[in-house]
């Protein structure tokens, strides 16, 4: 099933992205699940280009993030072909051929080494197939030239919108641009990236820097979101530098001069994270838990996780109701230290309950308006340490149900 209906936390429309030399974008439509939209994308990368990926930690990830694994230990990278309806994951020999004959395809038509092509599949699971569609369309795949919006759809599954996001920055004096696209709806509290991402810069940045850069910031963007607690077998998010910028040499990932393009990357990321989390499965709130005064940041995450994952919690956001109790609940499950006497609880910057009970002076009403809006603040501090963390999530409504119901049909 394809969700028809724009989600309503959906941004105004898709943004305009700079070209970045080095990248050349391609899309066909094959019809291969979804129809009327590109659905088969190969990013061609600049020879050299650095590479830099990570991948779920789900241990039935599919073949194409076994492949990936194995294809990053060479650093760079050629290309980035992506097809979109069906994930390949959990299809045994089947799948491993299907990624096989798409990256000898791609590398005989780009004439590189297979371990340059990185491939991404996503869509139901264990549904076995050949990739001779996807193959025997490669050379007209390669003449259509495509923008960032048609690059963006074609990797779309239940999303109502594509998303895409871009920043500047400067290295040692030379601008250099970073922009990239993402896709997910549901299944989505990534293990360690997202559904799928793609991030691209003309930023002249070695393959172990780059790689380190991309994990940290990974963990403050798409390892901080979360729709329905399920980690995907297809999570990937790579990120490729082509070095066209012609930035001086980074020396390494502590090179102050690094500085400018890390917020940049990281505030592309956490912009792709959110729109995924805005296009949750069925969402009609965006929810931002901040968790303070944990033991340590590891605490503090995995406190925020309990609330945001919470079913009763997003469902009482979801029917506007502000049962902070269902706050606490989630704290005191998660197995982290917590006191009650210690613990704070806000919503919408109003506390309403501290020092083992609700304030005194409680006063339901502005609560209660602040959870009919669209964007809901939780803030929880625990009142032992220097611990803390920020999750993004989205409510829990009857739309997840019915898209999820269906998704097969």
């Amino acid at each position: 099933m394809v969700a028809t209906s724009l989600s309503p936390l959906a941004p105004a429309g898709f943004p305009d992205l700079p070209a970045i030399p080095g990248v050349k974008l391609h899309t066909v439509t094959l019809g291969i699940r979804y129809k009327g939209r590109p659905d088969v994308l190969l990013a061609e990368l600049e020879p050299g280009t650095q590479v830099a990926g990570v991948f779920t930690t789900s241990t039935t990830a599919s073949a194409a993030v076994r492949w990936g694994r194995e294809a990053l230990k060479g650093g760079t990278g050629r290309a980035f072909f992506v097809n979109a309806g069906n994930s390949v994951a959990f299809t045994g020999k089947a799948g491993e051929k299907f990624v096989a004959d798409k990256v000898e395809a791609a590398a005989n038509a780009l004439g590189c080494d297979k371990t340059e092509i990185f491939t991404a599949s996503t869509g139901v699971i264990g549904e076995p197939t050949t990739a001779n569609r996807i193959t025997d369309a490669l050379p007209d795949l390669l003449t259509n030239d495509a923008g960032w919006l048609d690059a963006a759809k074609a990797i779309m599954t239940t999303d109502t919108f594509p998303k895409g996001a871009s920043a500047t920055a400067t290295i040692h004096g030379a601008k250099v641009s970073i922009a990239g696209f993402a896709k997910g709806s549901g299944m989505i509290e990534p293990n360690m990236a997202t559904m799928l991402g793609f991030i691209f810069t003309d930023a002249a940045v070695p393959h172990a820097v780059l790689q380190s850069l991309l994990a940290d910031c990974t963990n403050r963007s798409f390892n901080a979101i979360t729709v329905d607690s399920d980690t995907s077998t297809s999570d990937t998010v790579l990120l490729a530098a082509t070095g066209k910028a012609g930035n001086a040499t980074v020396t390494g990932i502590d090179d102050p001069a690094l500085a400018g393009f890390k917020t940049a990357l990281e505030d592309v990321m956490r912009d792709l994270a959110h729109q995924v989390v805005r296009d949750g499965e069925g969402a009609s709130k965006f929810i931002t838990v901040n968790v303070t005064g944990a033991i340590s940041e590891a605490e503090a995450k995995i406190t925020a996780k309990a609330i945001a994952n919470s079913p009763l919690v997003k469902t009482a956001i979801a029917g506007e109701d502000a049962n902070w109790g269902r706050i606490v609940m989630a704290v005191g499950k998660c197995g982290v230290q917590a006191d009650p006497n210690k613990l704070t609880v806000s919503i919408g910057g109003i506390v309403l309950a501290k020092n083992g009970e609700r304030v005194a002076d409680y006063d339901e009403a502005p609560v209660a308006a602040h959870i009919k809006g669209q964007y809901i603040d939780i803030d929880v501090d625990l009142g032992f340490g220097d611990g803390t963390a920020t999750v993004w999530t989205c409510d829990l409504t009857h739309g997840y149900i019915s898209i999820n119901a269906d998704y097969r049909s």
